[in-house]
C-alpha cells in the first residue's frame, strides 16, 4: 500500500510539474497562462484554416480599404514584435508571419487573428471603426490575443476537460473532427465551447488592456477606443455584433477601458516623439 501511495504521488508531482512548465506569462499584465499546444502546431492549423476561410470567402474589391486594412495591421504588428522584444519574449517576437485581408460580408461585424498572425477584417465592422483609429482599435484588440497565447490556453483548457488531457497530436488522430470544433471555438471561428466561456471573458478584458499598449505605440490615440465600443454598444440592439458576444457587460468594458488609458497614454506620447 505504502509502496502504492509513493507511486500515486510521484505521477500527481510529475502532472503539477508539467502544468507549471506548461504556463507562460501574459504582456501587459503579468497573469500566468496555461499552454499545452506548441505555438507551432497552432500556427499549422492557423494556416490551414486561414487558407479554407479564404477559398470559401470573397475578398474585398475595394482597394483603399484593403490597403487601410493591411497598413493599420502591419503597424499594430510591428507594435506587438516591438513591446514583445522589450519585454524579453524573444520567443514569441519574430515567429509571427503576419497577414491582414479584408473579406466582403457587411453582415459580419468582426475581425479575428490566428495563431501565426493571420487576419481578417470584415467589412461589416467599418461602420463602427469608421477610421484608421478606430480600426485600430479593433486590430490591437485581436493582434493582443495571438500575443498573449490566448487561443493556447483555451485550446487547453479544452484538451484537459474534454478529451481528458490527450496531447494534440493523439485528439488530431483519434478525434479530428472535436478537435477542429475545439480550434474553432478557441478562436472565435465557431461555437463557443461553453465551459470556455468565463475565460473568454478575461481574456476579452486581458485583450482590452494590451490593445490599448499596442495601437498607442503604433502611434494610434488609445482614447479612441472609448467611442468605438460607445457605437458598437448602441448598435448592438438585442441580438449583439459577434464581436461582444464573449465580452464583459458594455459599462465595465467603457470602465475598464478608461482605467487603463493613462497606462497606454504613456506609451502613446512616447511614440509621438519619435
Amino acid at each position: 500500500m505504502k509502496r502504492s501511495y509513493g507511486c500515486g504521488l510521484w505521477w500527481i508531482l510529475l502532472a503539477v510539474m508539467l502544468l507549471v512548465s506548461a504556463c507562460s506569462t501574459v504582456p501587459v499584465t503579468g497573469r500566468s497562462g496555461l499552454n499545452l499546444v506548441s505555438n507551432s502546431q497552432l500556427a499549422s492549423m492557423g494556416v490551414e484554416q486561414y487558407q479554407q476561410t479564404l477559398k470559401e470567402s470573397k475578398l474585398s474589391k475595394d482597394q483603399a480599404k484593403s490597403a487601410m486594412v493591411r497598413e493599420v495591421g502591419i503597424r499594430i504588428a510591428n507594435a506587438a514584435e516591438d513591446f514583445l522584444r522589450s519585454s524579453g519574449r524573444n520567443d514569441l517576437a519574430g515567429s509571427f508571419d503576419w497577414e491582414f485581408n479584408l473579406i466582403e460580408d457587411d453582415k459580419t461585424v468582426n475581425a479575428w487573428v490566428l495563431p501565426g498572425g493571420k487576419a481578417a477584417v470584415y467589412t461589416g465592422i467599418l461602420k463602427y471603426t469608421q477610421t484608421e483609429t478606430g480600426l485600430a482599435v479593433v486590430l490591437g484588440h485581436e493582434v493582443a490575443h495571438a500575443i498573449a497565447n490566448h487561443g493556447n490556453e483555451r485550446m487547453s483548457q479544452a484538451l484537459l476537460t474534454q478529451l481528458g488531457g490527450a496531447a494534440l497530436a493523439v485528439a488530431l488522430s483519434q478525434q479530428p473532427a472535436q478537435t477542429q470544433a475545439l480550434f474553432m471555438g478557441a478562436y472565435g471561428l465557431g461555437t463557443s465551447v461553453g465551459v470556455l466561456l468565463p475565460y473568454s471573458r478575461l481574456h476579452e478584458s486581458e485583450a482590452d488592456r494590451i490593445g490599448l499598449v499596442l495601437m498607442a505605440m503604433a502611434g494610434y490615440d488609445p482614447r479612441e477606443a472609448v467611442p468605438f465600443w460607445q457605437r458598437m454598444n448602441q448598435e448592438g440592439g438585442e441580438r449583439p455584433p459577434e464581436l461582444l458576444s464573449t465580452h464583459p457587460a458594455p459599462d465595465s468594458r467603457i470602465k475598464d477601458i478608461q482605467k487603463h488609458l493613462p497606462e497606454a497614454l504613456e506609451y502613446y506620447q512616447k511614440a509621438r516623439k519619435r
